[in-house]
């Protein structure tokens, strides 16, 4: 039993190595760093700070948390986060080169084993 030649003028070989993926690296850290000011503005918005004044003390001091505007900010970090991980893989199939491996013929390939 021989297996179906393929046709490798069809489909074309995937291609890793593409400069213009350099570009898109560049665009996701300027996202990412983007996200990070909307997180940072998200965070002091969730956060608010109440003095009390009391007679002969010091003043108490109470924090309040809300929740949403927190989550949003844990949200975003986590988005940037996962942007700037792919920048690097982006970065990485920018520059790595690598000579290509010669297409080899599958039927030659299934006889010589046979």
């Amino acid at each position: 039993m021989t297996a179906p030649a393929l046709d490798s003028e069809a489909v074309p070989a995937p291609r890793l190595h593409q400069p213009r993926r350099g570009l898109v690296a560049a665009a996701e850290v300027v996202v990412a760093v983007l996200l990070g000011l909307a997180a940072t503005w998200c965070w002091s918005r969730g956060i608010q700070e109440f003095s009390y004044p009391l007679d002969g003390r010091p003043p108490l001091v109470s924090t309040r948390y809300h929740g949403n505007w927190v989550a949003f900010a844990i949200a975003l970090v986590t988005a940037g986060g996962i942007l700037l991980l792919d920048a690097v893989r982006q970065t990485v199939l920018a520059v790595r080169t690598r000579a290509p491996k010669p297409v080899q013929d599958v039927a030659q390939a299934t006889d010589e084993h046979v």
